[in-house]
């Protein structure tokens, strides 16, 4: 087979040996997976010893190898993105036509939101947000939220590593304020951000559950501050419980 003269010898290696232990309907020995890859043994065997300490892989009592854990997470993790933004998509479209504002459908990676979908009104004055952009968590409504759900542990680690770093003077870089606050959007079901992440930008958040109750992303509205209505909070929320049924 032709290689294409970009390619990384060892990743190339290394998504073969993966075809080639998927490609089993059970474990397979090295010897079998170095044959079938056209690797020397000894090769093959360092190439997946580094698999395995990525977890890519998983090795068995008998010395045989399987395709390993994370790469199924992995895999779902992509599923979770698609259904997501098929169920979503129109509905935020819909919410989009009633407010006139934009509608941004986010996932938490780590430390950050990502956007993973929008819909944007044919307006000239509108706040949009670029698909795949990232924030962090402590400075958007969605983030927020979800920063309550992972518990105190989390958001007492998340604060040592970011330093709440101040995004504009509205930010909350305390570790007492960003509680408090967290404390006051759960209660009451959704999330402002107040010219947190950018100053003139407001913006209300809510989060999308999964059919056994677990937080698989958020849904918010993004607009100039001084156009922001609280009463749109109610309609966004009703908006994420109907993503939530489909999914």
């Amino acid at each position: 087979m032709k290689k294409s003269t970009s390619s990384i010898q060892v990743i190339d290696r290394s998504v073969r040996l993966l075809e080639a232990i998927a490609a089993s309907n059970d474990s397979s020995s090295l010897k079998i997976l170095s044959a079938e890859t056209e690797l020397h043994p000894s090769t093959a065997f360092r190439i997946l010893a580094s698999l395995i300490e990525n977890g890519l892989v998983e090795r068995n009592t008998s010395g045989h190898y399987f395709i390993g854990r994370k790469i199924s997470r992995l895999a779902n993790s992509v599923r979770r993105g698609i259904d997501l933004r098929e169920e979503a998509r129109d509905i935020m479209n819909q919410l989009r036509d009633e407010i006139g504002e934009s509608i941004n459908l986010t996932v938490r990676e780590g430390d950050e939101v990502i956007y993973i979908e929008r819909a944007t009104p044919n307006r000239m004055m509108r706040v949009q947000q670029v698909i795949g952009s990232r924030a962090p968590l402590h400075v958007t409504a969605v983030g927020k939220l979800m920063l309550d759900v992972l518990g105190d542990e989390f958001i007492n680690a998340y604060s040592k590593r970011s330093g709440l770093k101040a995004y504009t003077k509205h930010t909350f870089s305390s570790l007492e304020a960003l509680n408090e606050n967290l404390r006051e959007s759960t209660a009451q079901g959704f999330a402002y951000d107040n010219e947190e992440a950018e100053i003139g930008v407001g913006c209300i958040g809510v989060l999308i559950h999964n059919n056994s109750g677990d937080v698989v992303g958020g849904l918010s509205i993004s607009a100039p501050i001084e156009r922001r209505k609280d009463e749109w909070a109610t309609l966004l929320k009703q908006a994420a419980k109907k993503i939530s049924e489909r999914l």
